[in-house]
Order: structure tokens, then C-alpha cells, then sequence
């Protein structure tokens, strides 16, 4: 944070900002801060592994099991080293049990790689040594995610694993015919369905590329211009600081792909503001989580779990990010209305303009910071080029944009990034720029160990589920209790993306859900004589292994923005999973009305979905609100509400009953508050 910004906000919020910045650090990044021999080994470590990255993007990458090994081999050396058994060994000191399991984890990953052309010859006949090696390292990834995670992922593994042994004596709609130490290691460890499959794929190229863009980006100071940028543009207007975080958090999402980053990182300078506005500390926070969830729903960068979704469907990210865009849209204006109608119904004003920047200067000055995402939309979308290819060449311009910045800030003795101590000279500068780079090609390869770790365990469950057909047997199940009804089973699933989301990160909840249900979901819409494209199925799973990180009791974004308000954490999440009821419902209208995602629709019935589901939206704010322009009856609440559904699903008659029903609860409220403002 600036050393301006920081004077806005006291002591005693400045503790929550310092607590919350730890909470995802331990998150992000590990909990242990190394130094002396181990603190330069690991960075050595870290920038290697980013060196390698980089290569294989430019010149193209490995073999698919090479690139996957070593990239793991990298996770698990990292791993080990920064993430520590128990939370309360997190000191500096690096023991000798973690060293040896980095070793042996790493040896374990990279046999892959050592004995590539022995493994090719005798695939499906593996000798001993390829079993004992496969088995240390599912031990370890497993172990890696625990620590990583948390015990939710690791424990959903290891039930799978056991399945497989004891099929035979399972009911008999789950039950297999058993499989041996042999078989199992060898799907899980020597194929590429199981631990080196498609999510570790993933991670090991596109994954870390936009991880490492995002980094360079913030380190380079984008974030708290795009922050800037957002106070300048809606921080004077009714509950400003609430606002800021919505449009600033819709920023950061395009480049980050981050819920936990964006809650805090934004969180630190919005919530106090909140509070000095009048917004209670529990309100303060939930807005803030919601808003930074909502922030990885934006394209272009939608996180880990959109890449493993293109892989899987075997299209293009940007069909991904095509589809994504129109409801993402219309979920962040929904944000902003249901915080507009918290304004007005508690009468929080925003911030005095005089302590705000002017829009114009500030948009102008970081301008040049525009230039990577600019690069990256250009070959990604008019180019055509892969997320890999375009990634890359945006790393580049964000790397010699902002060396070149940083060459004409030192001639003008300003700071290198906006909001910091100025530069002394062009020479100084060019340190600051070059250390800020190295920095987050250093943060980019410690954020990714976690990702490639629980993307290898998440593997694993994919690999069981191929291995034994578990599949097909769980959508026959998900049939019979929904009995045959196809919005039934889109709530089981919705349920039981919830449940399994708690305390397990989005891209695993979305490889389970999406392995488990959505076999399920298409059989569902073929007994009803519907043809319910697969990315819809897989963006309606998407969505709420998102929603499952604000779901209390457990939601670490939730956990990072109560601290930073210092209120109870268990609160500020049940403040945001209300905020967020209105993207409950966005979802579902994928299923039945998919020109929604753009799907076989033009541009202008494109722009009245857009309109009319917007308004449902906000509509639908005002229902859980209780408030359109003055209090709420009960009736007018249920009138807004099913008038919201209305709107949202796409068709001209159930517009018109929407636009009635909304209508009808105006003119009503109008009655009785005739001089109660609309905005």
C-alpha cells in the first residue's frame, strides 16, 4: 500500500490490514519467511523455475509428461520449503524433515522425466522401482496439498483412492471389480490421466503464465492505479468506498484471477473508508469479499479452474472467455446496484471530492500501464494466438513498459511507481524496476507451488474416476435423486459444489464437480428433450466452486476481509453470501436459456438480454435488500423477486411480465415516498 493511502486509515486498522496481508501471504505464498543459505536457495529455486516457464513458453513446450514433471518437480521443492507442517512452525528456520521430503519429492517427480524412454517401452508392464517411486510421490502430493490447502482436499483423495481397492464390496450402483497397488500407481503415476493429466497441464503453462502477468502487473504499481482509477470514477457517489471496491475488484480480475489477492489487496484501502462512511464493519467486509470473488469471473484472466475447463472441452480459452463475458457483466452491475440500494436505504454518502483524485489526470497518468492487457487482448482475441503465446508476449511489453517508465521517471526524479518514495535517478530507478521484476518473477513461481500441488492432487480423483468408471455410476445416482428433474438436480449440484468448495480452492472444486455432475446434468436435459451445451454445464459448476470461497463457516477471502474491519469473520461471510444470492441465480439461466453465454444469438438480442437481465438484477437486489426506493412490503419484495427471475431468463413474454411486476412495486413505493431518490 502507498504511503498516502495509509495515512487514511488508523492504527488499529492498519493492525487489520497488516493481519490480513499475512493471512494470504500464508495462503498465497507459505507461511515461512526463509533466511540466510535456505532464503537464497529457495530464491534461486523460484527464479529458475520461472526461467524454465518462460522458455518453454517461447520456444514451446515439453512432451507433455516432461513439462508436467518437471513443473511439479519445481511445486514440490517449493512446497515443502515454504509451506510448514503446522501453522506454528512457521519460523525462518527450514528443518531437516522438510529438506529431505523436497529432495524425495522432487526425485519422485522428475523419474518421469529421468527415465522417460524406459517408461515409453514398457508402459502398462511397470517394474517395481516405478511403483515405489509413484507411490512416495502420491504420499507427497498429498502431503504438499495439506499443508498447502488445508485437510478437506487431501482427505476427498485419499476416499477415492480407497475405492478403488474396495470396489468389490461397495453397493452394487458404485461397486468395480477391484483394482491392484500395480494398476492403480500406473494409471495415477506413469499416464497422463491421473496425476500428470490435464489439470497439472494446465497449470505447468497457461496457468502459471497469467499467474507470473499478474504478478508483474502488481508489483509494477497497475493495481493501485486501477484502484485509483476507480476512486477517482465513482468514489464521491452514495456508499463510494463500497463502490470502489466493486469496480476496482472488476479491474484487478482481469489481470489477477484472484479472489483471496483481490480482497485484500483492494480490502486494505477500501474497507476503512467504508467504515468512515458509515457501512458496519461485518457490512464493510462481506462487500469487499464479495466483490473480490466476483473478480475471477472477469475475462480475460478468469484463474486456473477456466484453463482447465478450456483443456477439458478441448476449445479454445477465448470460446471460455466469450461465453463468461455478457453474465460477468451483468453480475458486477448487479454488485454495484444491490451496494447503490444499501446506500440509499441506510443514508451513507460517499467521499468528500477534495479528498479524492480528479478522474481525468488520474486515468491519463498510468495510461502506459494499459499496454500489456492491451497486448494480451490484441493477440489473444484479434491475432488469435494461444493463451500461452499471448501471455507471454504480454509479459514482455509489461516488462519493457515498465523498464522504460522507470528510465523516464528517474530522469524526472518521480517515483517509479505512483504513490511511492521518488526515484533518485535514472540509474536507482532502473535498480527499483529490475528488483520489482525480479521480485514478482520470485512471488509468481512461490503462488504457483500451491496451484501445481493441488492440481496434481485434484488429478489424482480424476484418474480414480477414469480407472473405475465411478463417473457414470455417480450420474446415474444424481438422476434418481433428482427423479428426473432436471432444475432438482442443477440444486444438488449447486449444494454439492458448495459443500465440497469449502476450504478446497475453485480450480479443484471444478475438476471434482465438473468429472462428477456434469455427465450427470446432460443426461438430465436429454430426458427432458433439452440440448444443454457442455460449457454451460461447466460454466454453471464454475460459478459456484467460486461461491463455495465466500460460503461460511469457512471462506479464507472472508477471513482476510474481517480482519481487515476488524469484525467477526464468521459474520462478514454471511454478509457476503447474501450479497452474492443474486449470482445464485445467474447460473441456472445458463442451463435453460444459453444465449446467455452468446451462444447461437445475435448482437443486438445479445444487448436486450443484457438490459433486461441487468435491470432483473438489480431487481433482484432490491428483493433481498428489502429497498427500491423506500422500505419494502413483504409483497413488493416477493414481486420484485420473482419479477428479477423474469427478467434474468431470456424471452420476450417473460420480460414483459418482469418489466410489469418491477412496474407495479415503483409506482407503488412512489406513492408513499414521492420525494425518495431512484439513484
Amino acid at each position: 500500500m502507498s504511503d498516502d493511502l495509509k495515512l487514511r486509515i488508523g492504527q488499529d486498522e492498519q493492525a487489520g490490514v497488516a493481519e490480513a496481508e499475512r493471512l494470504v501471504k500464508e495462503a498465497e505464498f507459505g507461511a515461512r519467511e526463509l533466511h540466510g543459505w535456505s532464503f537464497w536457495a529457495s530464491g534461486a529455486l523460484a527464479l529458475t523455475m520461472t526461467a524454465f516457464q518462460l522458455w518453454t513458453a517461447a520456444v514451446g513446450a515439453l512432451p507433455a509428461a516432461k513439462q508436467r514433471s518437471i513443473h511439479l518437480t519445481f511445486a514440490l521443492l517449493l512446497g515443502f520449503m515454504f509451506y510448514p507442517a503446522a501453522k506454528r512452525a512457521r519460523g525462518r528456520r527450514l528443518p531437516w524433515y522438510d529438506l529431505a521430503l523436497a529432495a524425495l519429492g522432487a526425485y519422485a517427480a522428475l523419474y518421469v522425466t529421468l527415465h522417460y524412454e524406459a517408461l515409453l517401452q514398457r508402459v502398462g508392464t511397470p517394474e517395481p522401482m516405478d511403483i515405489a517411486v509413484g507411490v512416495v510421490l502420491i504420499l507427497l502430493v498429498l502431503e504438499g496439498t495439506r499443508r498447502a490447502v488445508g485437510l478437506w482436499l487431501p482427505v476427498i483423495t485419499v476416499l477415492f483412492v480407497l475405492y478403488a481397492f474396495v470396489g468389490p464390496w461397495m453397493p452394487e450402483l458404485i461397486s468395480h471389480r477391484g483394482y491392484t497397488v500395480r494398476r492403480v500407481v500406473g494409471q495415477l503415476y506413469l499416464t497422463t490421466e491421473g496425476l500428470f493429466g490435464i489439470p497439472l497441464g494446465v497449470s505447468s503453462t497457461f496457468v502459471f503464465a497469467f499467474v507470473l502477468f499478474g504478478a508483474v502487473l502488481e508489483r509494477t504499481g497497475a493495481g493501485e492505479y486501477l484502484i485509483r482509477v476507480a476512486f477517482s470514477l465513482v468514489g464521491h457517489t452514495r456508499g463510494g468506498p463500497a463502490k470502489v471496491a466493486v469496480v476496482a475488484s472488476a479491474f484487478m480480475g482481469t489481470i489477477t484471477g484472484s479472489s483471496i489477492a483481490n480482497t485484500a489487496t483492494i480490502g486494505s484501502m477500501t474497507i476503512p473508508l467504508m467504515k468512515r462512511v458509515g457501512f458496519k464493519p461485518e457490512v464493510a467486509g462481506g462487500i469487499e469479499t464479495a466483490a473480490g470473488g466476483n473478480g475471477q469471473l472477469m475475462p480475460p484472466v478468469m484463474g486456473a479452474a477456466a484453463f482447465v475447463m478450456a483443456e477439458w472441452l478441448r476449445i479454445p480459452y477465448l470460446e471460455i472467455a466469450k461465453a463468461a463475458a455478457l453474465p460477468a457483466v451483468i453480475d458486477q452491475l448487479a454488485l454495484l446496484g444491490a451496494v447503490h440500494l444499501l446506500a440509499l436505504k441506510h443514508g451513507i454518502r460517499g467521499l468528500p471530492r477534495n479528498e479524492l483524485p480528479r478522474f481525468l489526470p488520474t486515468l491519463v497518468s498510468g495510461l502506459h500501464y494499459l499496454i500489456p492487457v492491451g497486448v494480451l487482448l490484441y493477440y489473444l482475441i484479434v491475432r488469435d494466438y494461444t493463451p500461452l503465446t499471448s501471455a507471454f508476449l504480454s509479459l514482455v511489453a509489461a516488462a519493457a513498459m515498465f523498464v522504460a517508465t522507470s528510465f523516464v521517471q528517474g530522469l524526472r526524479h518521480a517515483p517509479v511507481v505512483p504513490g511511492h518514495a521518488p526515484a533518485a535517478g535514472v540509474g536507482p530507478a532502473l535498480v527499483e524496476s529490475a528488483g520489482r521484476l525480479v521480485q514478482a518473477c520470485y512471488l509468481g513461481a512461490r503462488n504457483m507451488a500451491s496451484v501445481a500441488m493441488t492440481c496434481a492432487c485434484a488429478g489424482i480423483i480424476v484418474g480414480i474416476v477414469t480407472l473405475t468408471g465411478v463417473g457414470l455410476n455417480l450420474s446415474s445416482i444424481v438422476v434418481d435423486l433428482s427423479s428426473g428433474s432436471l432444475y432438482l438436480g442443477l440444486f444438488l449440484t449447486m449444494l454439492a459444489c458448495l459443500i465440497l468448495g469449502m476450504g478446497v480452492p475453485t480450480t479443484p472444486t471444478y475438476i471434482i464437480m465438473a468429472t462428477l455432475t456434469a455427465p450427470a446434468l446432460i443426461a438430465l436435459g436429454q430426458a427432458q428433450g433439452l440440448v444443454i451445451p457442455l460449457i454451460a454445464v461447466h460454466l454453471f459448476v464454475f460459478y459456484f466452486g467460486i461461491l463455495a470461497d465466500d460460503t461460511p463457516p469457512v471462506g479464507l477471502a472472508a477471513y482476510a476481509a474481517a480482519g481487515i474491519a476488524r469484525s467477526d469473520p464468521f459474520r462478514t461471510g454471511i454478509r457476503a453470501f447474501t450479497l452474492d444470492m443474486r449470482t445464485f441465480l445467474l447460473p441456472f439461466m445458463f442451463i435453460t436459456a444459453p444465449a446467455m453465454l452468446l451462444i447461437d444469438t445475435t448482437w443486438y438480442e445479445a444487448l436486450w438480454i443484457f438490459v433486461t437481465a441487468s435491470v432483473g438484477m438489480y431487481m433482484l437486489a432490491g428483493a433481498m435488500q428489502g429497498y427500491l426506493i423506500t422500505e419494502g412490503r413483504w409483497w413488493e419484495r416477493a414481486v420484485l423477486f420473482v419479477g428479477a427471475i423474469l427478467l434474468v431468463k431470456p424471452g420476450l413474454y417473460t420480460d414483459l411480465a418482469g418489466i410489469a411486476g418491477v412496474a407495479l412495486v415503483y409506482a407503488s413505493q412512489r406513492r408513499r415516498a414521492p420525494e425518495a431518490p431512484l439513484f
